[in-house]
């Protein structure tokens, strides 16, 4: 059977072909799939599970419900949704899982990551993430009013779409030296992130190994996924 992967969705109401084309995928390809792994940024962006009754993420949990009855389904926090936590997980049936993870996937250990900690020429981003995975900013966050917090991550979403605008585009993608390092310190050599938004397929020389690394598209223009079994990996453009 099949093991599936994708990421970068950013899922939102706004967005409702993106929408339409993840129910088509839990309720058609994912349904016969051996194993499912979405790798970070499935939502926009999460405020935490107090807005687990919101009417849109209510729908997709749904969704999620329904799909995980039947094949399993594993999550990876992005940088969009890492205030998703054990409430998240219990209404919506999915497997948390850390980043990075390391699979089986045809005899070769594969290492699975969101990708954003492999951009480390963005010192700026680097620094921000570090302080908001901190337990000290999570806490005040989550301490704080539901709609005010969302107040405060458009705000950041906003500060965020600028400052990329102002970044040469080689630093936001990820640093070669950083890809190395996670191969030697996993033992893997295969590796499939998501997050730049850079779809691809990269051979890397590590020592004296040749290791690849596979690049997951985003969602913006039409939903993807990889598919891997006993013929390989294709990449899948959903209709």
């Amino acid at each position: 059977m099949a093991t599936l992967l994708l990421s970068d969705l950013h899922l939102t109401a706004s967005r409702p072909h993106a929408v339409a084309q993840f129910e088509a995928f839990l309720t058609g390809p994912a349904r016969s799939a051996g194993h499912v792994y979405i790798l970070g940024d499935l939502f926009e962006y999460w405020a935490g599970d107090d807005d687990l009754g919101d009417p849109f993420n209510e729908r997709i949990i749904a969704m999620l419900a329904a799909a995980s009855a039947h094949v399993p389904i594993n999550f990876m926090r992005g940088n969009r949704d890492f205030l998703a936590a054990d409430g998240f997980t219990r209404a919506s049936g999915v497997r948390m899982i850390d980043d990075p993870h390391s699979i089986e996937l045809g005899n070769r250990r594969t290492l699975l990551l969101h990708g954003d900690t492999l951009c480390t020429d963005d010192t700026e981003y680097q620094r921000f993430r570090a302080e908001s995975r901190s337990a000290a900013w999570i806490m005040t966050m989550l301490g704080t009013p539901l709609e005010k917090r969302k107040q405060h991550i458009q705000t950041l979403r906003a500060q965020s779409e600028t400052q990329k605008r102002t970044k040469a585009a080689d630093i936001m993608d990820v640093n070669a030296t950083a890809v190395e390092d996670a191969f030697r310190a996993s033992g893997c050599d295969q590796m499939i992130h998501g997050h730049t938004h850079r779809p691809g397929f990269h051979v890397h020389e590590v020592g004296d190994r040749l290791c690849e690394r596979r690049v997951l598209d985003a969602w913006y223009e039409q939903g993807s996924y990889l598919a891997h079994d006993e013929s390989g990996f294709r990449s899948v453009t959903l209709a």
